[in-house]
């Protein structure tokens, strides 16, 4: 299949360029009319699926204003795809897309380095308004209920920020049950570099079993069915 199977690139726009990383169609088509109607100028790139959003930025990282990403679609579960942009593309401002809107996911996102949270649940002229703040340097979310535990974010952002691109993947086909024949034949690599890369992931987060990485990996929403 072309690339264009991968991502959908509009030739008409201006000068600002958003990438919009979701499965769902609907989703994808309406919040591009909102941002038409909205902001005239805006170029939307649509992926729906965290490999075609990172070879999109890859591309052109110089080029993308804004990446607004599912927490949830193929490739990526909770925050491991927000971990991988940053990682790759530090520069570039990416904002969480979601229909969760619990305060202690919308604080993970934030304290994790994205730029902003949108729950799906705003209407269209919300969710542009939203993406305007973020677009001109603001950190935009919903009104938060209770705080949780800075200190134990904190720790957490630095664990999971420790794991390597490569690394963060891994840990999300374990939290998927795959064995390590299984992630080597789709990383395509060789069984001994999953099992090295396999025990690096246990040391940074301080686990001595696969077992225990995919727990603390789903208590921390970063695979598994814990955001769906």
């Amino acid at each position: 299949m072309g690339e264009d199977s991968a991502a959908t690139e509009p030739t008409a726009g201006g000068g600002t360029t958003i990438v919009i990383g979701d499965d769902h169609p609907l989703v994808q088509a309406a919040l591009r009319d909102a941002l038409g109607k909205a902001m005239p100028e805006v170029r939307v790139i649509e992926c729906p699926d965290l490999d075609s959003v990172m070879a999109t930025v890859g591309r052109r990282p110089g080029d993308i204003d804004l990446v607004l990403l599912d927490l949830n679609m193929p490739g990526t579960h909770g925050f491991a795809g927000l971990f991988m942009m940053l990682a790759h593309h530090p520069t570039v401002p990416v904002a969480i897309l979601s229909a969760l809107q619990d305060s202690d996911t919308i604080r993970r996102a934030l304290a994790y380095g994205a730029s902003g949270y949108i729950p799906k649940s705003l209407s269209m002229p919300a969710m542009a308004d939203a993406i305007r703040a973020i677009l001109s340097g603001e950190t935009w979310a919903p009104p938060l209920s209770a705080a949780s535990s800075e200190a134990d974010e904190a720790d957490a952002a630095r664990r999971f920020a420790s794991l390597s691109p490569q690394q963060l993947r891994i840990l999300t086909m374990i939290v998927d049950g795959k064995l390590n024949k299984q992630i080597a034949g789709e990383l395509n690599v060789s069984e001994q570099t999953v099992k090295v890369h396999v025990s690096s992931i246990l040391r940074k987060l301080n686990v001595v079993s696969r077992t225990q990485a995919a727990v603390v990996a789903g208590r921390l929403a970063v695979g598994g069915d814990v955001l769906r």
